[in-house]
Formats: C-alpha cells, structure tokens, sequence
C-alpha cells in the first residue's frame, strides 16, 4: 500500500521546468532512496511533498489525503517529518528549545518531547541547555532528526542526512534510520549522495537525471550501468 503517491508532478521556477511528469510511490514501511547528481531536482521534490516550493501541476498524496490542499504546517500534522538539507537548527536556542519548536506541529497537542527522541539520541539529553549554534555538525544533524521525531511521524523525509558529518556519525543514522523503520514502523524518504550509505540503508531507489525518473528498484537491482550512467560525477 502507498503511503505517499506523486504523480504526473511538474514544478517550474520562473520560466525553468524543474521536475518533468514525475511518479513516484512510496510503501508503507520501506525505505526509499532519492539519488541523482546534483542539481537533478531531488531536494525540489522533497520541497514539493512539504509545501515549500510551488507545484505547476500534477498530484501529492499522503494517505489518501491530497497534500496541494494543505499548508507545510498541516502537512506535518499528518504525520510527516521533514529533516531538511542544512539541518536548519536554530542555532541560537538551545536543544531543549529547538525539540519544543517540533512539538507545535503536533495533531495530538502533546507538549513534552517524546522519552524515544532521548532514548534514540541519548546526546541530546546531556545537551539539553546547550544552544544549537554550539554543536557539532554531527549533533546538529541528530538534533535535527529529534526535532522531527517529536512529531512521532509515520513518515521521515530526510536531506542528504550524511553531509559534512564524520564517519562514526554517519553509520549511526544509517543505524538510527534501520532502527525507526524495524521497530517503530516508521516509513523514510531520502536523498543521498553516499553510495555505500545509500546500499545500506535504502530498500529502495529512484534515481532522477534532468529533472525525470529515470531508473528503480529493490537497492540490491541498483545497477553498475546505473551508476555509470547517473550517478558518478
């Protein structure tokens, strides 16, 4: 069953077309991987499913609830997390602070952070009065994935969640990702660079070239011919 359905999606800035008949289905409990070089319209989708970029035409299902209708913040509501590239922390609050920021999007009204978010990133809780700009590149990405866990989403998007992070970090939010989909069920969508990262944590791919869909499957179908042809730089 698809929980997130794109379909025949266009998106233009200005008079440059940026996403061309775009379909793309993401199952209920897998793990699905964006890939592409740069500058192919990935990050451009994953704005197009939030709401922070303007769709030309086409369909964005979430549920079966129609996601144009909706505003970023009532996207959320439904149960959608958004971890953008960048991080976006806010740096001069402190964790503390920037985990409760995540909890105004809550359908629910909870305003405690969920113990799991502490549970998963046992850092943050140390850190608690420490203000965002202060860590590291590494904790500002855990934190940034906290901050949209506290919204307990059915479904995790994540933005090159690897970028600029050192190596030991890198395979704990490959293990963090495994660790949400096995035992919470939570659904993930993310673009990646990092091949290995990307063989390891997806169960499946997309690869966009252009601005189009132009290959997929099971990651273990992900194809030297593919790589080759979209992937290397």
């Amino acid at each position: 069953m698809s929980l997130l359905r794109i379909h025949n999606l266009n998106q233009s800035y200005g008079g440059s077309r940026t996403l061309w008949n775009i379909d793309l289905d993401v199952a209920a409990g897998t793990r699905l991987c964006l890939m592409g070089r740069n500058g192919v319209g990935k990050t451009t989708l994953l704005k197009c499913v939030m709401g922070l970029v303007p769709v030309t035409s086409g369909a964005i299902t979430f549920d079966d609830v129609d996601l144009l209708a909706r505003s970023p913040e009532s996207r959320a509501r439904l149960g959608i997390g958004y971890v953008p590239q960048g991080r976006e922390i806010f740096p001069q609050l402190t964790v503390e602070e920037n985990l409760r920021i995540g909890l105004a999007a809550r359908r629910d009204r909870v305003r405690s952070i969920p113990a799991r978010v502490f549970e998963i990133f046992p850092v943050l809780k140390r850190m608690l009065q420490r203000r965002g700009g202060d860590l590291s590149g590494g904790q500002q990405q855990q934190l940034a994935i906290g901050r949209a866990l506290v919204l307990e989403p059915r479904l995790l998007i994540l933005d090159e969640p690897t970028e600029g992070i050192q190596p030991n970090i890198v395979h704990e939010i490959g293990d963090i990702i495994l660790r949400l989909n096995d035992e919470a069920g939570v659904t993930v969508l993310l673009v990646e660079q990092k091949l290995p990262f990307a063989r390891r944590v997806a169960s499946e791919f997309r690869i966009l070239d252009k601005g189009r869909a132009v290959a997929g499957g099971a990651i273990d179908e992900l194809s030297d011919d593919d790589i080759r042809d979209y992937l290397t730089v």
